[in-house]
């Protein structure tokens, strides 16, 4: 019996679709497939769609143009991205509209599973709380998981708001990527700090450029509260 939640895989090779329908069916999930972007995205008007695995390369409406829709409509679906290795440019685009995560092909069984279940688990987790976290000028409320800038409501992603509150949540201690990866995003990963990196770009555009969080060479980031 599929218990693991609902899949909605995007991709436009029939061959791709099956074996990912194989590799998630053995993991205990429900899969729904979609050939191209106008697919999926009525697939995703039905509903019940708990996390979508989404091919970058689509006829009709790209995967981009999908995940940006995704975003706006259904905020609260995870999207995990399906890329050739060489597409750097474009995982850094699908990662700043959003991306949960991002999967390189070809790539394993074991990987894709285990990268699905990580989403899932950190999306469908018992809500955070605690006391309002600090970050310069910006406040984050972990109950409401609500953020504001000189008290004005400011919208972060999932893994914006995670990865803030983290480093929020221990100021001055240096954080690794690595550490980052399996603390906000829920996995130890080799697929480098770029996704990270991405993150913290996201969070200065939106929060401003004196946001503290201080880049540590060759190790990762820290929350700065000296200037506090």
């Amino acid at each position: 019996m599929a218990t693991g939640g609902h899949i909605l895989v995007v991709d436009d090779e029939k061959p791709i679709r099956r074996l990912l329908r194989m590799y998630l069916d053995e993991g205990g999930y429900t899969v729904t497939e979609a050939a191209d972007g106008a697919e999926a995205l009525s697939k995703m008007r039905d509903g019940g769609i708990d996390l979508v695995l989404l091919d970058l390369m689509l006829p009709e409406v790209d995967g981009l143009e999908v995940c940006r829709r995704i975003r706006d409509d259904h905020p609260g679906v995870p999207v995990i991205m399906l890329t050739a290795r060489d597409d750097e440019a474009s995982r850094v685009t699908g990662l700043e509209m959003g991306a949960d995560d991002y999967v390189t092909k070809p790539f394993s069984a074991r990987e894709l599973v285990a990268r699905v279940k990580a989403v899932l688990r950190r999306v469908q987790g018992e809500p955070d709380s605690g006391a309002v976290l600090r970050a310069g000028r910006a406040e984050l409320d972990p109950t409401s998981r609500t953020c504001s800038l000189d008290g004005e409501d400011v919208e972060l992603t999932r893994l914006e708001f995670d990865l803030l509150a983290e480093l929020a949540a221990h100021p001055n201690v240096v954080f690794t990527r690595e550490r980052l990866l399996e603390r906000v995003w829920g996995y130890q990963s080799g697929v480098g700090g770029k996704t990270v990196d991405v993150h913290v770009a996201n969070l200065r555009r939106k929060l401003g450029k004196d946001l503290p969080i201080v880049a540590v060479r060759g190790v990762g980031y820290r929350l700065d509260t000296s200037g506090s």
